[in-house]
């Protein structure tokens, strides 16, 4: 009997990693299920990361720290669950309050208990990687669907991202404007999520924050890609709330070819796309850059490489330096094994050249 396609229906409210790599499950739900994913999110992030992607029809965008039937968007999502009595649902979502506020939203949109899948019931534990649990529960199959024929993939999802062509062409005419038009572009991200909070200049704050590394240390770094690589152009990303971090940096390196890139998301991504490397602290940008195939250094504080470490789609070289036990925090590595592993890292690549971008989504 063929398959009946089915809108899935998907809910997850994490940061910019998170959701880069749940798009390993939105797209083995989106060949299984035979249409692209109604996605439940929350944070200002998911718009410009879903705005084109294929295995995204739809984006609903709920408040991060508030009761969700008390927004409009709240009631956007009411509605869409009422719409789709037969879509199975897959909640993403790890922290007991959340579960619970989710629960609450699917059982006032009349969703039906057979529908659902909730990844901490039906994968308890989490000792895996990231996307290899998301992988997992994609091919699982709800109670109420089970008498369908939605077999499992047969190849590994990965994480998948979609560029722009207006963000494509806006990031090669900056390029050309800087006179780096045909360089290697070495890209270097200081800043995480830690750096974006409120509380980000409260120096009790700072010490807590093990994904920082001292500003001499950037310095050094910077310094030793471009004796490595000096016909390269260096980029400092982050996001427009990191730009004094990254002039900070500048400023203490004056370097030529050195440039600050304060970048919304669209752009990011596209300028992740033509990057000849990337070194960066374990945050989002560094799972984009590794899924657009950008062969890439990550530097762990207290996190595990083994359940983070960015996924490629394309197979470029993602490596990983510190973290869980050789270090807990990323000031505890040395300027040396970064530089040494992006060495590395540029013999396992070969030659990926500027410009080069992985195959198309489709």
């Amino acid at each position: 009997m063929a398959r009946t396609p089915l809108q899935p229906i998907v809910i997850r409210f994490g940061r910019l990693g998170d959701m880069i790599m749940l798009t390993a499950l939105l797209h083995a739900l989106h060949e299984r299920f035979g249409s692209p994913c109604l996605l439940i999110a929350a944070g200002p992030w998911n718009a410009p990361l879903f705005q084109s992607h294929p295995d995204v029809a739809r984006l609903l965008t709920l408040p991060r720290h508030f009761p969700a039937v008390l927004s409009g968007a709240g009631w956007q999502v009411l509605l869409a669950l009422r719409r789709r009595a037969a879509s199975p649902v897959y909640v993403c979502e790890y922290q007991p309050r959340q579960v619970q506020r989710i629960r609450r939203l699917l059982a006032l949109g009349g969703v039906a208990r057979a529908r659902c899948l909730y990844i901490t019931e039906a994968l308890p534990g989490d000792e895996d990687h990231w996307v290899d649990r998301l992988a997992r529960f994609g091919a699982l199959t709800p109670a109420a669907l089970q008498g369908g024929q939605y077999p499992p993939l047969a190849h590994a999802a990965t994480p998948r991202l979609a560029v722009e062509p207006a963000e494509r062409q806006a990031v090669r005419a900056w390029l050309a404007a800087q006179g780096a038009d045909g360089a290697p572009v070495v890209l270097v991200q200081p800043g995480n999520f830690r750096t974006l909070s409120r509380h980000r200049d409260d120096p009790a704050r700072r010490g807590a924050d093990d994904k920082a590394w001292p500003l001499e240390r950037w310095v050094e770094l910077l310094a030793g890609v471009h004796r490595e690589l000096p016909g390269a152009f260096i980029v400092l990303c982050g996001a427009p709330q990191e730009g004094a971090l990254l002039r900070e940096i500048a400023q203490a390196a004056a370097l030529a070819g050195l440039a600050v890139a304060e970048l919304p998301l669209p752009r990011l991504l596209a300028l992740c796309e033509v990057a000849h490397s990337m070194i960066s602290i374990d945050t989002g940008p560094a799972h984009a850059a590794a899924a657009l195939g950008v062969p890439l250094v990550v530097m762990f504080g207290a996190e595990a490489p083994q359940r983070w470490l960015p996924r490629s789609p394309s197979g470029s070289p993602v490596l990983a330096v510190g973290g869980p036990p050789q270090s807990s925090r990323v000031d505890q590595i040395p300027v040396a094994e970064v530089l040494g592993t992006w060495r590395g890292l540029l013999a396992a690549a070969g030659t990926r050249g500027p410009g080069t971008r992985p195959t198309e989504l489709h």
